[in-house]
């Protein structure tokens, strides 16, 4: 084994992973899996020259630069979707800022090429384990059963990344803390990268967490059953008091692999106190709040997103819908927070329907 030499940068990728714990390493053509835990040093500037560290502070980085990088799949169809290679490289990709490596499949054509990092070894304890981030959880499995009643939940999806579902997260803990209410906050799904839930946390949520607290550097094709996991353990340790709030953000959009799966779960379906939809424009709102309501058997309490922003959207949105729509980047915040607070109707909604009765709402009367 080799001594791993000071002045490596630690990413936010491997979050579970301390610094006392980086000490040696060693070359091995094992398999590489989801969490693995490798040194290296960046080979080529591509599209990412920085680092995300696990307090979320950015670093530069350079062709010779040190850090730790761990293993992982991303899904993201602004940038790349990358995978973990079936075999150990020389080089691989850097897939985010996090420090998540694999090997790029596709990538959108505006996208630059992305950094290469070369493999130096696995990272290992003095045994010559090899490192993964799923073997240190910060947040330790509970097998008990919930209790009810429990914190509300207030979930937020959209239509796909960057829709401005994180920007709506934020406006709902500010308008809830604001008012006094104790929020907390998670995000479920995605790729490593505490800027989302850093927002979270600067409008007023704490405790706030992510999948990384569980040692997962990415969501991207994991089982049901361990996306299921995920949730419930952080609902399990931040949803328990109901007085408290939730709010809760499931990356990418509707029709994406893991999104659909959650969505689809009534571990899930079942805890929603209040359902925001987030969208780019009004035509990908209106097309989402349709898939939401024939696939998953959902109704938006509210639409947010990039498109809350433009009043042309809004006035668009306004003829096929009747639901609400706040400006996520400027929300009045008495009126946003009364909306949270109200009653939740929705297993009333869904017995109308299981009966065959319409949806009172103006998208379901022009059949949209």
């Amino acid at each position: 084994m080799n001594k791993v030499t000071k002045g490596f940068i630690l990413p936010s990728a491997a979050f579970t992973i301390k610094r006392s714990q980086i000490k040696f390493y060693q070359y091995s053509e094992k398999q590489p899996e989801p969490g693995d835990v490798v040194y290296g040093v960046v080979s080529r500037i591509g599209r990412h020259s920085s680092l995300e560290n696990a307090s979320g502070r950015i670093h530069m980085i350079h062709d010779g630069t040190k850090a730790i990088f761990v293993f992982g799949n991303r899904y993201a169809p602004d940038f790349y979707e990358g995978l973990i290679p079936d075999q150990m490289l020389d080089e691989v990709d850097l897939l985010a800022r996090s420090g998540m490596i694999g090997v790029v499949i596709t990538k959108n054509s505006l996208i630059k090429d992305p950094t290469k990092v070369r493999i130096l070894g696995y990272v290992c304890d003095q045994e010559g384990k090899i490192l993964n981030t799923r073997d240190f959880p910060l947040i330790k499995p509970r097998n008990k059963a919930k209790t009810h009643p429990r914190a509300k939940m207030i979930l937020i999806c959209g239509t796909s990344m960057n829709s401005g579902k994180s920007m709506a997260a934020a406006a709902c803990c500010w308008a809830l803390t604001s008012l006094g209410h104790k929020v907390r906050a998670a995000k479920v799904t995605g790729t490593a990268s505490l800027k989302d839930i850093l927002l979270m946390n600067d409008a007023g949520a704490r405790p706030y967490a992510d999948f990384t607290h569980l040692g997962y550097p990415s969501t991207y094709l994991l089982e049901q059953d361990q996306l299921l996991g995920i949730f419930n353990q952080l609902d399990l340790k931040y949803a328990n008091n109901p007085k408290n709030f939730w709010v809760v953000e499931i990356a990418d959009g509707l029709i994406q692999r893991e999104t659909a799966m959650l969505l689809s779960s009534a571990e899930v379906t079942s805890r929603i106190h209040k359902l925001i939809f987030c969208a780019n424009d009004a035509f990908g709102a209106i097309g989402g709040l349709s898939i939401l309501r024939e696939k998953f058997g959902l109704t938006a309490d509210l639409l947010s997103g990039l498109c809350s922003c433009s009043p042309l959207h809004v006035r668009e949105l306004t003829a096929f819908t009747d639901i609400p729509v706040f400006n996520s980047a400027e929300p009045k915040i008495s009126k946003l927070a009364g909306t949270l607070l109200g009653a939740n109707k929705r297993s009333k909604t869904r017995a109308c329907a299981a009966a065959g009765f319409p949806k009172v709402s103006a998208l379901a009367e022009k059949g949209v």
